[in-house]
């Protein structure tokens, strides 16, 4: 069962204007010391769907003993992946900039305000993909990344899901694919940072993404990174689970 505050824990909330996405930007930061939580949510959700969700009450002990501070962040995924507007090319290069304001904008913001550098990327459903995904592409910039119910290649088709890119591929969908990239990463300095990394994956016995979760434990495998795999039981897609996940992995 997840926490429920007694009170509120300590909240901040910032908006910005972003020149990488020629937007104001706004996310939500609970807690002043520990380590640093770079919170993504879930599929065009918000940055306060967590709190709201009562997953930040789950967390609650932890961010008022200053053992972490959770930041979460916005999405643009309507405007990215999910705006059929744009031809796919294009839908990739508007995650890109998103890419550039979390990497320029949001990692420097944390850095100013928080002296522990172990910062941890971290999200549920599309955003355990977001999570997983950056954490993979800089391992150097984060100590660990925890991928709650996510699918980690937004191209496959599945039942309820569909592929975002809707058939088209280039090189730049291709890097932003975990499950499609990593198997072709030969460096071994790139491979030491990855192994680095604390790695949790957790998805339910019956969440559409199953398979998808086995191939990259699969594949982190065969790449000898060393990760934690947790498979729940049911679906575990709901923010009832994320609360009890949250407690166990952060």
């Amino acid at each position: 069962m997840s926490y429920q505050a007694s009170h509120a824990v300590k909240r901040a909330y910032q908006k910005w204007y972003s020149p990488h996405l020629q937007r104001d930007m706004e996310l939500l930061v609970f807690g002043d010391g520990g380590k640093p939580v770079l919170f993504f949510p879930t599929r065009t959700a918000h940055f306060y769907d967590y709190e709201d969700w009562k997953v930040i009450d789950a967390l609650a002990p932890k961010i008022d003993a200053r053992e972490l501070q959770i930041i979460c962040v916005d999405s643009v995924d309507k405007d990215s992946f999910y705006n059929k507007e744009l031809h796919p090319s294009e839908r990739i290069k508007r995650h890109e900039l998103f890419e550039k304001y979390i990497l320029t904008e949001v990692l420097p913001f944390i850095k100013q305000n928080n002296t522990n550098h172990q910062i941890i990327s971290a999200g549920c459903s599309l955003g355990a993909y977001h999570a997983v995904n950056l954490a993979f592409r800089y391992p150097q910039l984060f100590s660990k990344v925890v991928g709650m119910s996510g699918r980690y290649d937004i191209t496959i088709q599945l039942s309820f899901f569909e592929d975002l890119f809707e058939g088209y591929m280039d090189q730049q969908i291709f890097m932003h694919q975990p499950t499609q990239y990593l198997p072709h990463i030969k460096s071994e300095a790139t491979l030491d940072k990855l192994k680095q990394l604390e790695i949790i994956i957790a998805i339910g016995e019956t969440d559409a993404f199953l398979a998808n979760n086995l191939l990259l434990d699969n594949i982190l495998s065969e790449k000898g990174i060393q990760h934690e795999f947790f498979i729940w039981q049911g679906e575990a897609h709901k923010a009832q689970y994320w609360s009890q996940m949250v407690q166990l992995y952060f």
